[in-house]
């Protein structure tokens, strides 16, 4: 499937390009299909209503835009991302700290380590300190849970 960065603007023929590379790639499902049928025209008149179906079958989920939990499931993305050398330590702390600056509570310390990067040559700490503690953050993120646990049934 063509691959849709977190740090991508996403409009609705990019939806319906993806169902089509899905669909190539393999992935069939119903929703997927009705998605990928779409013209470029039709494309911002359904994708907002074929997708939440399509999304429902394929097991992934739908975060409304701007929610707490949207803005998580980015982070962990870019987390991972970083763990698989896509993106520099770096990078990684800079963009979380342009999208979320010190707000989000999953990454405000991201964001601190975004700071700590600009203020290196005046401190006592190397860039291998800091690319060590980020890496660290990067791991807690994606090790963090994205599902509230199920409620275990304890015996009456």
């Amino acid at each position: 499937m063509g691959e849709i960065r977190a740090s991508d603007v996403v409009n609705a023929a990019d939806v319906v390009n993806a169902a089509c590379d899905a669909l190539v790639a393999g992935l069939d499902t119903p929703g997927l299909r009705m998605l990928a049928a779409c013209t470029c025209a039709e494309a911002d008149y359904d994708v907002h209503d074929l997708l939440p179906a399509a999304l429902d079958e394929l097991g992934l989920a739908l975060y409304p835009v701007g929610s707490e939990a949207g803005q998580e499931a980015v982070a962990r993305a870019l987390a991972r991302r970083m763990l698989a050398g896509e993106l520099t330590p770096r990078e990684f702390t800079l963009r979380i700290h342009q999208r979320y600056g010190h707000e989000l509570p999953l990454t405000a310390r991201l964001a601190e380590l975004d700071d700590e990067y600009d203020i290196l040559e005046y401190g006592d700490r190397t860039v291998d300190q800091v690319d060590a503690e980020v890496t660290a953050e990067a791991r807690r993120l994606t090790a963090h849970p994205t599902v509230p646990a199920e409620p275990t049934d304890s015996p009456s």
